[in-house]
C-alpha cells in the first residue's frame, strides 16, 4: 500500500475510474492523500508511477503514457545543479511566454512541467538523456541558443542512425 499526497486532486477525480480501470488497482482519497492498494506489487509501482507524475501536475493522458516502457519519467531537483537565485533559474527554464520550455518539448517531443523548486519530464527513453541534460544545462546558466543547439545536434545524430540502420546511408 503506497501513499502520495496531491497538492490539487480534481484531476485525479475525474478520471480516477478510468486510472483504476487501466492500471489494475484500487485508488482510495483521504483528503489530499491518495493510498493505491492492490496485491499486484508490480502494478502497484507502476501506478505509483503513474500517481507520483500526476502529483507533480501531468495530466492522467500524459501519466498514462509511463504503463508504457518507452516513456520515462525523470524529476530534476534544480538546487541539486546550481546555487543561483531559484526565481531566475525558472526564468530562465520558462523563457519568454514559455519560449524555452516549449522549444525544448518539441526539439525533444517530451512533456516538462516546472515547479517551484523541481522540474519533471515524461519523455521517450531515447529522448530522455537529452532532454534532461539540456534542462540541468539551463539550469547551471548555458545560454539558450547552446541548449538548443545541442538538441538539434542530438536530433541530427538519431536521424542519421536511422537512416544508417535502414541502409540508406552508407557508413564509411
Amino acid at each position: 500500500m503506497q501513499q502520495i499526497t496531491f497538492k490539487h486532486t480534481s484531476e485525479l477525480k475525474r478520471t480516477k475510474e478510468e486510472l483504476e480501470n487501466k492500471l489494475g488497482i484500487k485508488i482510495n482519497l483521504k483528503g489530499r492523500t491518495v493510498i493505491i492498494d492492490s496485491p499486484d506489487t508490480f502494478k502497484e509501482y507502476e501506478a505509483q508511477r503513474v500517481l507520483e507524475a500526476m502529483a507533480f501536475g501531468f495530466s492522467a493522458s500524459k501519466a498514462l503514457l509511463l504503463l508504457d516502457e518507452e516513456y520515462i519519467f525523470e524529476e530534476i531537483r534544480i538546487k541539486d545543479h546550481t546555487k543561483r537565485d531559484l526565481k531566475s533559474v525558472l526564468s530562465r527554464l520558462i523563457g519568454t511566454h514559455g519560449k524555452t520550455k516549449n522549444t525544448i518539448e518539441s526539439l525533444t517531443s517530451g512533456d516538462i512541467i516546472i515547479g517551484e523548486n523541481k522540474v519533471c519530464l515524461i519523455a521517450l527513453a531515447e529522448e530522455i538523456d537529452a532532454a534532461s541534460t539540456a534542462i540541468k544545462n539551463l539550469i547551471r546558466g548555458t545560454k539558450q541558443s547552446k541548449v538548443y543547439n545541442y538538441l538539434e545536434k542530438h536530433n541530427t545524430k538519431k536521424k542519421t542512425e536511422a537512416l544508417n540502420d535502414f541502409g540508406i546511408i552508407k557508413k564509411e
